[in-house]
């Protein structure tokens, strides 16, 4: 047999010399005791380590939790509130919790606790803090509305507070708003075409330049393929709120004197006045219609059904391949017709007090308005009115101004001529140099150049009861008295080379047939009245979505 089998053999030298073990190499008692100790030991000390990082974890959880979570986010979160005005925003409303809406301009972190909102809303902007503090606001709440889209609207609540000093980035800059809550009413896409900064600019047309500024500028056809974005601008804003006053101011003169206001129509059955100048519709069940070019005709129509003074606002169309600063093929007309007493003089004057009304309200109620455009136009706040009331000359001395000044006038001598564009602002420079004004008025045009419905001159055959009124040597209306004889308006239009046989225009002449009172009137342009009153380039930026012969969009 083996050694390990024979009696008396010698143990393994491991087990003789290890005192935790036996002879048999079993663990000792002592051993296993031992053993017990440093384990129970060492689950004590791991079950402290557990605890120890449940409570870390418990400690990181407590300091994670979002108990602003309902203060901000989508709107579904919110609760009604009346909302407020930021441009009824005033320092009575310091120390008071506000609800608005706006968009979001500007976002500005400063650290994970804090950031600063600019938000705008129809031209006024204010800024906003997000500090986050106690459970109103959160570390998550700030980061959350940092991140938001530019140009997003939100709905803010939160305590507005007088600052130290002005804030100059924001049109209100004497207050801000510490924001208690903030919810996304609509959130605006991460790329836009182009900025609201941008149409705060002058447009690259206008020749102005600020050396300061190293963006890129944006041309007026890309403001206008996104005009939406481009009307949120604090000019556009203000170029829209005073376009907006001049129709009201129009409407609220007209009726105060007594007029009454109609609206006439668009769809028409021939091209009364000058084919050349108006749109077909060729599909009209069959037949051709056209846009009217001008309610000229239905005004005077209302004048002989006994009306004795109306007025419309409505949008004007003309079929003119024009690309022109002042021109397009759709604007809005405000037309006025009335009878009179004695003489034409008192449609006259009645239409210069028309509009010297509406302009000095305008310079006197929309001050505001009128510095923001001045920032980018600075003629906008330097339109002249000398003494309240417009400056009435003939056609005539009108030319002979020109004439004095060297301007070459053989053509306009002859009366068979009307003045050119160039004319006419060469004729606005002399007059607000030499009579302080940039309103007149021109009486008595050649009968040459006016239309058929024209009255004659009653001692000059070659002059007519007419005018024009400018704005800083623009035109902004012409008008007339009218022919109110059904006889006299015929052979007038065989003179101009018009047949009063001719389809559409029965129905008008036959109006006169039963007798109508004199009359005159004209027609202005709302458009040309805002581009020439606030000095602007083009009367695309005073038309929301202007029509001209390249453009059908937006």
């Amino acid at each position: 047999m083996s050694s390990e089998e024979k009696p008396g053999a010698a143990l393994p030298v491991h087990a003789k010399d290890n005192p935790n073990v036996d002879a048999e190499g079993a663990p000792t008692k002592s051993a296993l005791k031992k053993a017990a100790k440093e384990a129970e030991k060492a689950a004590k000390k791991a079950a402290a380590k557990e605890k120890e990082a449940a409570q870390r974890a418990a400690q990181q959880a407590a300091a994670d939790e979002d108990k602003a979570v309902d203060n901000y986010g989508n709107i579904s979160k919110a609760k009604e509130a009346d909302a407020v005005k930021l441009k009824d925003l005033t320092d009575e409303y310091a120390n008071k919790t506000v609800t608005f809406f706006a968009r979001v301009e500007n976002t500005r972190s400063q650290s994970a606790k804090l950031g600063f909102l600019t938000l705008r809303e129809q031209g006024y902007t204010i800024q906003a803090v997000l500090a986050a503090a106690g459970d109103d606001v959160s570390k998550q709440m700030v980061k959350w509305a940092l991140q938001t889209p530019v140009n997003s609207i939100f709905r803010v609540t939160g305590l507005v507070k007088k600052v130290d000093a002005p804030i100059a980035s924001a049109t209100i800059s004497g207050l801000e708003v510490a924001v208690t809550r903030v919810y996304e009413v609509s959130r605006a896409v991460d790329f836009l075409p182009m900025a609201v900064r941008d149409a705060e600019k002058p447009i690259p047309e206008s020749g102005i330049v600020d050396p300061e500024d190293k963006s890129p500028p944006v041309p007026m056809h890309i403001r206008l393929d996104n005009r939406v974005i481009d009307l949120q601008a604090d000019i556009n804003q203000a170029i829209f709120t005073i376009s907006s006053a001049v129709e009201v101011l129009f409407t609220e003169y007209m009726f105060k004197h007594g007029s009454r206001k109609f609206n006439t129509p668009k769809l028409v059955g021939a091209a009364t006045e000058g084919g050349a100048g108006v749109f077909a519709v060729t599909n009209y069940f069959g037949k051709t219609a056209y846009l009217a070019q001008s309610p000229q005709f239905y005004k005077q129509m209302l004048i002989a059904a006994d009306c004795e003074s109306v007025f419309e606002i409505g949008p004007v169309f003309r079929a003119e391949n024009s690309n022109t600063h002042r021109h397009l093929t759709e604007f809005t007309g405000l037309d006025f017709e009335m009878v009179f007493n004695n003489h034409y003089h008192e449609v006259l004057s009645f239409g210069e007090n028309l509009i010297v009304h509406i302009l000095t309200t305008l310079q006197k109620e929309y001050a505001r308005e009128i510095a923001t455009i001045q920032r980018i136009y600075p003629r906008a706040g330097d339109f002249r009115i000398k003494d309240n009331k417009a400056l009435r000359l003939k056609y005539a001395d009108g030319i002979a101004l020109l004439k004095e000044a060297g301007v070459d006038t053989s053509e306009q001598d002859r009366f068979e001529t009307d003045l050119s564009t160039a004319m006419e602002k060469q004729l606005g420079k002399i007059i607000r140099e030499k009579y302080d004004t940039d309103f007149y008025v021109l009486d008595e045009f050649p009968m040459a150049v006016r239309p058929f419905y024209t009255k004659a001159h009653p001692t000059d055959p070659n002059l007519s009861n007419s005018y024009d009124f400018f704005m800083r040597g623009e035109e902004i209306m012409s008008g007339a008295q009218r022919i109110n004889e059904a006889s006299e308006l015929e052979q007038s239009m065989r003179a101009k080379g018009v047949d009063p046989n001719a389809e559409g225009f029965k129905d008008y002449i036959d109006a006169f047939r039963q007798g109508c009172r004199p009359h005159a009137g004209g027609g202005l342009g709302l458009n040309r009245i805002v581009q020439f009153f606030l000095g602007l380039d083009n009367v695309r930026q005073a038309t929301p979505f202007p029509r001209d012969p390249q453009r059908l969009r937006p």
